[in-house]
C-alpha cells in the first residue's frame, strides 16, 4: 500500500528507512521521499515510526 501517493513511496519503502535509522518524518523524507510533497501522509508516517519503535527486531543472542 503506498504512504506517500506524491512520491509513490509504498509502506514497505517506509518502514525500511525505519529500521535503517529515521527516526522522524523529515528523516524518513531524506531516505525515501515520502512525507516531502503535500504533507497529507505525515501522520501515517508518524505511525510508522511508532510501531517501527516498539517493534524488535534483533537477532536473539546466541546461547
Amino acid at each position: 500500500m503506498f504512504v506517500c501517493i506524491c512520491h509513490h513511496v509504498r509502506e514497505s519503502e517506509v518502514r525500511m528507512a525505519v529500521r535503517c535509522g529515521a527516526r522522524t518524518e523529515e528523516a524518513v523524507g531524506d531516505a525515501c521521499g515520502a512525507g516531502t510533497g503535500c504533507g497529507s501522509c505525515l501522520d501515517r508516517i508518524f505511525e510508522l515510526i511508532e510501531e517501527e519503535g516498539t517493534t524488535d527486531t534483533r537477532l536473539p543472542n546466541a546461547a
